[in-house]
């Protein structure tokens, strides 16, 4: 996969190439290009941005300086070469669609995805209005929130996709079990000493019952998104849930009225 960044600040991307995805870079399952808008201007000042039409705060970057940014880093060449299509163009905005993990996997199958990080008041609609006339644009919101600029969100969805690419991760069950995989939020983890401050790991994890440590993960994590993300388990279509789950979230609520009563917490936020 080749996953390109275009920003004004390049050495906020260096994160990129750490840990994890640093080691999908060097084993050449994710390529990582990252990209100076500046390099597109022409003035002696590198200026990628102006006043607003209609007045107002801040600034909105140029249309121009974008433009032949996205004509470099994605050529209409790419879609005319035999077998070949343009790369999706993701666009980081408060405004923007929310990202999700379903998205992630979406993105995570796509052969190239660039990524757009525009500051001040955003880039100038233009840009995504004439974009999407030649490739996939989508303009996405990693929260309700706004940010300085769309760098550190583009950090979260590039991680979010790349570890989904086959072979990054070394064990690729992880995947399949994290939060929000299967609709529910991931149960608590443990690990050694089996004591630590006077807190024992729960028995039924040192039992070696495969089959009763699997509930009981299941029960953890139908708890825990009940507690905190109700409306997952409100959005999960009937089937998602077996007789036995039904039970247990029946026996919790018959417990505690009160859970999941509340549907805060969804926190997670926009970009700018």
């Amino acid at each position: 996969m080749r996953i390109d960044v275009i920003t004004i600040f390049p050495e906020y991307l260096a994160p990129l190439r750490a840990a994890l995805l640093g080691k999908a870079i060097d084993r050449g399952l994710v390529e990582i290009g990252v990209h100076d808008l500046r390099a597109w201007t022409h003035d002696v000042h590198r200026t990628v941005d102006d006043s607003p039409y209609g007045g107002g705060p801040g600034m909105v970057m140029k249309p121009d300086v974008w433009g032949e940014a996205l004509d470099a880093v994605c050529p209409p060449s790419d879609s005319e070469e035999p077998g070949g299509a343009p790369p999706v163009l993701v666009v980081p905005t408060p405004a923007g669609r929310r990202f999700d993990q379903a998205l992630a996997r979406e993105l995570a199958e796509e052969p190239r995805v660039v990524f757009a990080c525009g500051r001040y008041e955003g880039i100038d609609q233009r840009v995504v209005e004439e974009a999407a006339e030649r490739m996939r644009v989508l303009e996405v919101s990693i929260g309700d929130y706004v940010l300085v600029g769309g760098e550190v969100a583009t950090l979260v969805m590039v991680e979010a996709v790349a570890r989904l690419i086959p072979g990054v991760l070394g064990n690729p069950v992880s995947a399949s079990e994290d939060s929000f995989s299967d609709g529910l939020l991931e149960g608590p983890c443990y690990t050694r000493p089996e004591v630590w401050r006077g807190r024992a790991v729960p028995e039924v994890l040192r039992s070696g019952n495969h089959a009763a440590v699997d509930r009981w993960r299941r029960d953890r994590a139908l708890e825990r998104t009940l507690r905190q993300r109700p409306d997952l388990l409100a959005a999960l279509p009937e089937e998602a849930l077996s007789r036995a789950d039904r039970a247990f979230l029946a026996t919790l609520e018959e417990e505690s009225p009160q859970v999941g009563a509340d549907d805060g917490g969804a926190g997670a936020g926009p970009v700018s």
